[in-house]
């Protein structure tokens, strides 16, 4: 019985192995790369980078393509999609999507901004078209669980009119002020 369970410890060892190694063959081209910014399964570990695990399969194919045709200015992205096919755009979409989204919250609850932000969006009307729980739909993001830095910097790039792609999220943050941004940002990134 000892020589049987000395043997178990290193089979157990080299299955594991096998089907990481398993797992990792049958990830999309590129998975690598896009982890390298934003963060392991996609869920972003970098300031300002935005999590793309659980982002809606559309959303992220059409995120892409922008990027990649110039249509969403990054050059960055631009950069790294560029020469990637439209097949393994949307194998990579598929496969971050299938994700499981963690959340990211930098920094303790704010019971007072959790307030704020859930009046903002019920008066916003953001589960409207992001959903009741703001799991994103079809081209619509997901935010619950978004990194609190990313949906401040993103909400003002719209108010501001700096992303001018999407009208309707500058009229929908059309003369908040910098304080409701940040208290919708921390009850967004905090949402599940």
């Amino acid at each position: 019985m000892k020589s049987l369970l000395a043997i178990k410890g290193p089979l157990l060892a080299a299955l594991f192995l096998s089907l990481t190694t398993l797992a990792a063959e049958h990830q999309p081209p590129h998975v690598a790369l896009c982890e390298s910014c934003h963060g392991p399964g996609g869920n972003s570990i970098t300031p300002n980078t935005p999590s793309i695990a659980a982002q809606p399969l559309t959303f992220l194919e059409n995120q892409m393509v922008y990027f990649r045709e110039g249509l969403r200015p990054a050059p960055v992205m631009q950069a790294i999609l560029k020469p990637i096919k439209d097949e393994d755009l949307v194998a990579l979409a598929k496969y971050f999507s299938a994700q499981k989204a963690k959340v990211v919250a930098a920094g303790p609850v704010d019971k007072a901004k959790m307030a704020r932000g859930a009046e903002l969006a019920q008066e916003r009307h953001c589960g409207q078209c992001h959903m009741p729980k703001y799991q994103g739909q079809g081209q619509m993001a997901r935010l619950a669980g978004q990194r609190e830095d990313y949906l401040y910097q993103s909400m003002v790039e719209y108010r501001d009119g700096k992303r001018s792609a999407d009208t309707t999220m500058t009229e929908v943050l059309l003369g908040l002020k910098d304080e409701d941004v940040r208290a919708l940002a921390h009850f967004m990134a905090r949402s599940e």
